[in-house]
């Protein structure tokens, strides 16, 4: 694939006698360059049914005689349609581009189903924790499946994988979830843990169910890749898609997770509360935990959003309390300079520095993570001890405000609810069309379909290097914790 690039060198106004030598090199690269190409393309390669079922019969898409819709050219997704991951490039070869390209196919309706509407049994199942959104996509699931393919019958998993085995399937209709999309939490009900693969698929074979739409964060979708194996050994004809969900925006590949900007939204009322207490007192300081297990985004957007934010700890930086460039000097400078200061820190930031016990360090929860301790009660306490021991007699007053659950637990706001509806229908066209062993999401802006296990492995953690982490310093002034 190759793009072509006629005229890069536009008028160059800045003289060579004020420009510094790689600007200087950068421009002689640009005006040598006429065409710009790089190697092929990837195209990850997404499972289908057809990859192990011989004899598959396929049918027109129901949306052809769908009342909703008046499919014309250019309406149905064809294999050639794709995505790239990459869409930036450094056209000077001063940095040399990612390689391979990778590409994956688009997301949307095709011209052919493999599944009759009327023989269809679909299951869907949230696992995991709450995350804003999750009835949202339940209620897309179901509606969608009902109204865009005449499917009817449809149902919720409860509890969890757990629920496969363990508990009896509720029929879902869209009367029955008409407004859920207005409530947080998730009406299926969900757990931790439950995961006996043996069990779960038996129970999905036996059950009779064809098509299984598994909601949850890299845990679930790490599940389900096991999910599609064994059914995929089985050769059984049973399509598995993934549909991401985690508060915190810790998958990789895909732009971002449903609940990720609600998140953000919620979180500047504990961020402003903590102001209000801090402005309040002397000598005040307003501590805010937020979401965030091995990542930051929920603290790094939420403070570039609010702007009153003296510092933002997350899981990608290591700080440090005492000594020069530590929080503590910094805290004592602030507090000198505007008398109140307030503090973000995501739940998985400085549980290197955090005291353990050999007990503790071994605890894992029913997902197997490790427990983490409390970031916010810790540092409440250290903030205390250093102000009793360097300024005795002097007031001083930390708020410590935890909204972990008031946030997790809403309804999601406009643009996730949309997002979730996008996502729910991209995961019904791609089990129509045969596609199995995908997650559905937007790669830079365009939604694509992506094998689970690429999915899986892939972590979104916050670049402390690049010019997002570099605007948070600048608006809170907040040291870079390097120890000198």
């Amino acid at each position: 694939m190759a793009v072509s690039c006629p005229e890069v060198t536009a008028n160059l106004t800045t003289s060579a006698d004020t420009q510094s030598p790689s600007e200087q090199q950068r421009q002689r690269q640009d005006q040598s360059l006429d065409t710009f190409s790089f190697a092929p393309v990837s195209l990850q390669r997404l499972p289908h049914l057809a990859d192990y079922l011989q004899n598959l019969q396929t049918l027109p898409n129901p949306l052809d005689s769908n009342r909703f819709f008046h499919p014309i050219d250019g309406f149905y997704i064809y294999p050639c349609d794709v995505i790239l991951r990459q869409i930036v490039y450094d056209l000077s070869g001063m940095f040399s581009p990612p390689a391979p390209h990778l590409a994956y196919h688009r997301a949307g309706p095709r011209e052919r189903v493999f599944f009759e509407p009327s023989e269809v049994r679909a299951a869907i199942v949230t696992c995991g924790g709450l995350c804003p959104g999750l009835n949202t996509v339940i209620r897309e699931l179901v509606v969608g499946l009902w109204e865009l393919y005449d499917v009817r019958e449809i149902y919720g998993i409860t509890a969890g994988y757990r629920g496969f085995y363990s508990c009896e399937p509720v029929k879902l209709g869209p009367k029955m979830v008409h407004g859920w999309h207005k409530r947080g939490g998730t009406a299926l009900e969900t757990s931790r843990g439950g995961f006996d693969l043996e069990k779960i698929v038996n129970a999905i074979e036996e059950k009779g169910f064809n098509q299984v739409y598994i909601i949850g964060g890299d845990g679930t979708m790490r599940g389900a890749v096991k999910i599609f194996e064994e059914i995929r050994r089985r050769k059984l004809k049973i399509a598995v898609v993934g549909i991401p969900k985690t508060v915190d925006n810790d998958i990789g590949i895909i732009d971002r997770s449903f609940g990720f900007q609600t998140a953000v939204e919620m979180a500047q009322q504990a961020i402003n509360a903590a102001l209000v207490e801090a402005e309040s007192a002397v000598n005040g300081i307003g501590l805010v935990k937020l979401m965030g297990r091995s990542t930051g985004h929920i603290a790094l957007h939420a403070t570039l959003s609010n702007r009153d934010v003296d510092c933002c700890l997350i899981p990608e930086v290591e700080f440090f309390l005492e000594g020069k460039g530590g929080l503590l000097e910094f805290l004592d400078r602030r507090l000198k300079e505007n008398g109140h200061a307030v503090l973000v820190v995501a739940e998985g930031a400085g549980q290197s520095i955090i005291p353990r016990t050999e007990s503790q360090k071994e605890e894992r929860d029913e997902s197997g993570n490790p427990v983490f301790l409390d970031v916010g009660g810790w540092l409440k306490s250290e903030l205390k001890k250093w102000w009793d021991r360097d300024h005795p007699n002097e007031l001083f007053t930390v708020k410590y405000i935890d909204p972990t659950y008031m946030i997790r637990a809403v309804t999601a706001n406009a643009t996730d609810n949309l997002y979730c509806t996008l996502l729910a229908h991209s995961g019904i066209h791609g089990v129509m069309a045969g596609y199995t062993g995908f997650v559905c999401g937007p790669i830079n802006g365009t939604y694509a379909y992506i094998p689970l296990d690429d999915v899986a492995k892939a972590k979104n953690v916050v670049n402390t290097r690049d010019h997002k982490w570099a605007w948070v310093r600048s608006v809170t002034n907040q040291p870079d914790f390097v120890r000198s």
